[in-house]
């Protein structure tokens, strides 16, 4: 694939990685991605903005043959992804300096072995003049590593935000096309790697409140050339409080726990409360990050498995409490066989979540009818509590 030209002298150049499904091991892909990088010519000097992944180093490279030279090699973010081809970048032009972020200096020579006298740090608000173009480094720590930033680029209005408002979606279109579609990746972007983050990333976005945005060119995804919608979403996702909605992501082996399950979701819908299910067995584990980014309950459905959780609902309570979603209550409900430690065990992985635990209900074997009830009341707890806290 050949350099796109975005404006007059500014281009897109990177890779589309239509098949990939897991990222990091552990993201599920349902939509490919890209790795973007972009290309400004100024009059007098040359910047390149990030790199791709290595394993698509080639191709890529490729696009790199009509520029006759690059004086500067942007690293937003020293993640591999971004990163990764930097090193044979400099084998092609021997004469360019990587400019990043203090923090992210020792970040490039400790994952990439890039030499120490290639880069050169820039601070918070400094510029870069390229000529008639003029860069601004904006650090933005934790989106989603501490030592990333972003540029903005003063003359055209474009942010170039790296992992900031990107999505995972393999696309031919340069722009967004379908609002509807990015938004969703973009918010299961934004649930499997921003969460965790959510008032440094507050803090990020005050910071860009003074900035004339015409485009964001994110690092993974399409351009956004109408970018307010995308900024409202993400403050809506970090600042606004959780909805009506409980998360109930559950397991069941042998059914007393997927009756109890099915009996909980009709008393809370029954009430006025949102569910959204999961079935962990089939789940898609970033649908589940999606549902956490607006959830006011969690609901841990699981049968005991050698004294514990099952492993998968073990799993999902990690995901959880890793992510720190806004969610303020949470309760377990399941069956056992004939003991265990499940509600220890459990109470135990959610260090990281400020919920109020909710009375939990366990049952041996087949849920009775004071079971059942217990369960009702349960879902009376919830359309209570939230209702005193005014969630729609």
């Amino acid at each position: 694939m050949l350099k796109r030209q975005i404006l007059e002298k500014i281009y897109w150049l990177g890779a589309i990685d239509w098949d990939r499904r897991l990222f990091d091991s552990l993201i599920p892909l349902p939509d490919g991605t890209t790795y973007n990088a972009y290309v400004i010519e100024g009059s007098e000097k040359t910047a390149l903005l990030d790199t791709v992944d290595a394993h698509l180093a080639g191709p890529w490279l490729a696009q790199l043959e009509g520029l006759a030279k690059i004086d500067y090699i942007v690293s937003h973010h020293a993640e591999q992804d971004h990163s990764g081809t930097i090193g044979q970048v400099l084998q092609r032009f021997p004469q360019a300096k990587v400019v990043t972020s203090p923090k992210a200096k020792s970040m490039l020579m400790d994952l990439l072995r890039i030499p120490e006298e290639a880069i050169v740090t820039v601070a918070d608000g400094e510029t870069l003049s390229l000529g008639d173009k003029t860069l601004k480094f904006i650090h933005t720590p934790w989106v989603h590593w501490p030592e990333t930033m972003v540029s903005y680029l003063e003359e055209d209005r474009i942010l170039f935000s790296c992992d900031f408002f990107g999505s995972h979606i393999a696309a031919g279109d340069l722009y967004v096309t379908d609002p509807c579609r990015v938004y969703e990746a973009a918010k299961r972007y934004f649930a499997e790697i921003m969460m965790p983050f959510r008032s440094t990333i507050q803090k990020n976005m005050d910071k860009l409140k003074g900035y004339d945005i015409r485009m964001i060119a994110p690092s993974h995804g399409q351009i956004y050339d109408q970018p307010a919608w995308i900024m409202d979403a993400y403050r809506e996702w970090v600042a606004a409080p959780p909805r009506n909605l409980v998360v109930l992501p559950y397991v069941s082996m042998h059914g007393s726990t997927q009756i109890m399950v099915d009996h909980l979701i009709a008393a809370l819908l029954e009430r006025g409360v949102s569910v959204e299910p999961f079935n962990l067995v089939v789940t898609d584990i970033g649908k589940l990050a999606i549902s956490l980014v607006d959830a006011a309950t969690i609901v841990v459905g699981t049968p005991t498995v050698l004294a514990g959780p099952h492993p998968l609902a073990a799993y999902a309570t990690f995901l959880a409490n890793a992510l720190r979603p806004k969610a303020q209550f949470l309760s377990i409900i399941g069956s056992y066989g004939w003991g265990g430690k499940t509600v220890e065990t459990m109470a135990g992985m959610i260090s990281n979540l400020k919920v109020e635990v909710l009375t939990p209900v366990l049952c041996k074997g087949l849920p009775t009818p004071d079971v059942l009830k217990a369960l009702d009341n349960l879902a009376i707890a919830i359309a209570a509590k939230h209702k005193e806290q005014g969630y729609t």
